[in-house]
């Protein structure tokens, strides 16, 4: 089996550095179920092209097969795994480009961080779905998509197509990013693996879909295949997109989920019409516009909240992407806008993204823990707690309260954290189960109303509630917002 990347960014032979291997060089890299290497069939200043081709061992594929796999006894003899792109090639990728999924390239820094023409093909690739499938999934990721069905014998046309297309993607992307989604999607449109699916797969999916997976308008088909149906897994990822990249949380609402994935011949029911995350037309109708993420009536509330309270400069603690600070500095309102967060990760994403926001608004982000008093926390008008405070462990929220509320002491402090009451209307999260797995709690709406006021009544603030999100009558609202002014 064989991928190709394509580049035409000048000079070309730099992708020697993003994929940390040389073009003058052919590397071989044993794998559990064969043999994967790498080579450059061309690489001139204005185009290179890197290859990795993966050559199955029959013995060693047989080997890491379960007894449990359908059809095991012919599976073993008569199989595409050695010619056709599937997990198997995916797994070589994580193995072989390793450093390069990660976007770390210390020779050459800003080219790893920037976008570049890229052309990836795959010559080979079940597609359970078709080319509408392979076109549905990549197209939203800026690729433009071309996907020829393979016919099953060219000498008999009338026999048709096969399971299988040639794909090549071609966009402008950073290089980390394409590859992150060829090793997310591959066994996606084969909807197989080759290997026991444990709950490091849900670690692994969030970690390569991080900045793209979870406003995907096909996540929930891409997490569910990708993780073979398996209801734990699959709600445990969809609650961590839900919250950790501010997807919709209603992406946990999808219908039932399978317990087990279909027979390998089963008729591929999330190809085509299934399409869960769209809206499906009856009657002739239109469709219906879909509802407004909680994310971002989240984000849009804080912001109105700032505004009526007048604070012009605002900083943001715990500002992970810098979703929030992006919306500030395109608002002409605020003048002053920083952010902080412990992670160093977080912060560079923050940076990438304010500083493609033009702006004559002044801003910062800087790495900072809430539990120890910092000079560069002063100064603001107002400070915002936007999903935060759940990630915190109960006994060292005094010391977070103290450094907010009585060290930096801005004029407005905004709170926000989940209901935990209205998990009960989330179908895809279990009964006993938080929203992300890093919570280290969530409130009721009584709780956290008693710590809001303990709060501002300690350090001489006043507070209000509001409520985010749809404000249910017998559960209250999804999200719960104080706001404290002094």
């Amino acid at each position: 089996m064989l991928l190709t990347i394509t580049t035409t960014a000048e000079p070309a032979t730099d992708l020697g550095f993003l994929l940390h291997k040389h073009p003058d060089r052919v590397q071989r890299f044993p794998q559990s179920f064969g043999t994967a290497h790498v080579f450059y069939p061309e690489a001139d200043q204005d185009r290179c092209t890197a290859a990795l081709m993966l050559e199955i061992d029959p013995i060693a594929l047989v080997r890491t097969r379960r007894r449990d796999t359908p059809d095991f006894s012919l599976g073993q003899y008569v199989n595409d795994r050695p010619y056709a792109a599937s997990s198997l090639l995916a797994s070589a990728m994580a193995n072989v480009f390793r450093t390069a999924l990660r976007g770390r390239c210390d020779a050459r820094p800003e080219l790893a961080a920037s976008a570049i023409p890229l052309e990836v093909a795959l010559p080979a690739l079940p597609c359970r779905g078709g080319p509408g499938l392979a076109e549905e999934l990549f197209a939203p990721l800026g690729w433009r998509v071309e996907a020829t069905p393979v016919p099953l014998d060219p000498g008999f046309p009338e026999w048709g197509d096969s399971r299988y297309v040639s794909l090549t993607l071609r966009g402008t992307l950073r290089l980390a990013a394409a590859l992150n989604q060829v090793y997310v999607l591959l066994p996606v449109l084969d909807q197989a693996k080759h290997y026991w699916m444990s709950p490091q797969e849900v670690d692994k999916l969030i970690r390569a879909g991080e900045g793209w997976l979870a406003d995907h308008p096909a996540r929930t088909t891409i997490v569910r295949r990708y993780l073979a149906n398996r209801r734990g897994l699959v709600r445990s990822a969809l609650g961590r997109l839900a919250e950790a990249e501010d997807a919709p949380e209603d992406a946990l609402d999808r219908g039932p989920i399978d317990e087990e994935p279909p027979a390998a011949g089963a008729a591929d029911e999330t190809a085509g019409a299934d399409v869960a995350d769209g809206v499906v037309e009856a009657d002739g109708e239109l469709p219906a516009a879909p509802p407004v993420p909680l994310a971002e009536r989240r984000i849009a509330a804080v912001l109105e909240v700032l505004r009526q309270e007048g604070a012009t400069s605002v900083i943001d603690l715990g500002c992970g992407s810098g979703k929030l600070l992006k919306r500030m500095l395109a608002d002409p309102f605020f003048t002053r806008v920083a952010g902080t967060d412990v992670s160093h990760r977080a912060l560079t994403m923050a940076r990438r993204a304010l500083q493609a926001v033009r702006t004559n608004a002044r801003w910062t982000v800087f790495p900072g823990a809430l539990t120890y008093a910092d000079d560069r926390f002063h100064g603001y008008d107002a400070a915002v707690l936007m999903e935060v405070i759940e990630h915190i462990d109960p006994p060292r929220l005094p010391a977070v309260e103290r450094v907010v509320f009585g060290d930096a002491r801005p004029r407005v402090v905004v709170v926000t954290t989940p209901n935990v009451e209205y998990n009960v209307r989330y179908a895809g999260l279990a009964s006993d189960a938080m929203r992300h797995p890093d919570h280290r709690f969530e409130w009721t709406r009584a709780e956290f109303r008693a710590w809001t006021e303990k709060v501002a009544r300690t350090h001489g603030y006043t507070v209000r509630h509001l409520p985010v999100g749809e404000d249910d009558p017998e559960v209250g609202p999804p999200t719960q917002m104080g706001v404290f002014t002094r």
